[in-house]
């Protein structure tokens, strides 16, 4: 991915970089950080000398045929790896795991706390189980980044991208050793990722929203469903009257017609 990808995407793109020192040269850490663009995940390996783990549908690396074929040794090679969401309590559970074994090879794990692309530019609430989970489990340093102007280079529904400079700014290592061993108190959960959200909306500046990105998507989406019904419904109503019009017309120029007729063949 670096020489095939990266060397080309810093070239054409120059992503500027602040804070690189404090990622690690070697042992394990969390790379947690917003999540803008689909770019995110090719921008932040790219500055890096380390390797960088992050996790992808299982889905991308069981498609099958050539193209399917082609979709699993890109995100092999770009270092995604695959989660089976088919179990019992889906991908947390999975993610988890993963990022524990990832940590434990001495490695980079590379997460994102909102679960989801913003759907807006904003941060959204961080979801508290695999992240946290994943810190206290192992004792890994968590290294809060954010991804800067990702969002502009390629908005949903563009496909060539737009020439730009991206940022990175990486915050210093948060340590939650003093949680260690309480990874399955939900309020220290929801403690340690408040913390690293909170260091997030810092390096990136963006305007923080209480609500968890996949409820602010059902409700963009929703809106958008009521929009096009709303929508739907005016055009039927417009033609309902149009054809009402059109039929009081058609009567009202009928009329006179008739009341020839009728006086022609009245006594």
């Amino acid at each position: 991915m670096k020489v095939a990808i990266g060397g080309p995407l810093k070239l054409a793109f120059r992503p500027w970089v602040e804070g690189l020192e404090n990622v690690p040269a070697e042992g394990p850490a969390i790379l947690a950080s917003n999540h803008l663009s689909f770019s995110d995940s090719f921008f932040l390996p790219a500055v890096l000398d380390r390797k960088v783990t992050f996790i992808a549908k299982a889905e991308y690396f069981t498609t099958p045929g050539v193209k399917g074929r082609l979709t699993a040794a890109f995100f092999k090679g770009v270092g995604q790896l695959p989660v089976d969401r088919s179990g019992a309590r889906g991908a947390g559970e999975a993610a988890i795991k993963s990022g524990i074994e990832v940590l434990e090879r001495g490695e980079l794990f590379g997460i994102y706390p909102e679960g989801t692309r913003s759907p807006d530019g904003r941060l959204y609430r961080g979801k508290p189980g695999g992240l946290a989970r994943v810190a206290l489990a192992t004792g890994a340093p968590v290294i809060p980044v954010a991804m800067i102007d990702t969002e502009k280079i390629q908005p949903p529904g563009q496909v060539r991208p737009k020439l730009m400079r991206p940022g990175i700014r990486i915050g210093r290592p948060l340590d939650f050793s003093r949680y260690q061993g309480m990874e399955h108190d939900r309020f220290v959960l929801r403690a340690v990722t408040d913390e690293v959200m909170y260091e997030i909306m810092k390096l990136s500046g963006q305007e923080y929203v209480d609500i968890y990105a996949t409820a602010m998507k059902r409700q963009l989406a929703e809106a958008a469903k009521a929009e096009k019904e709303a929508e739907k419904s005016a055009k039927a109503a417009l033609a309902r009257a149009e054809k009402e019009q059109a039929e009081k017309l058609r009567a009202a120029m009928e009329q006179p017609g008739r009341e020839r007729t009728e006086r022609r063949s009245g006594p």
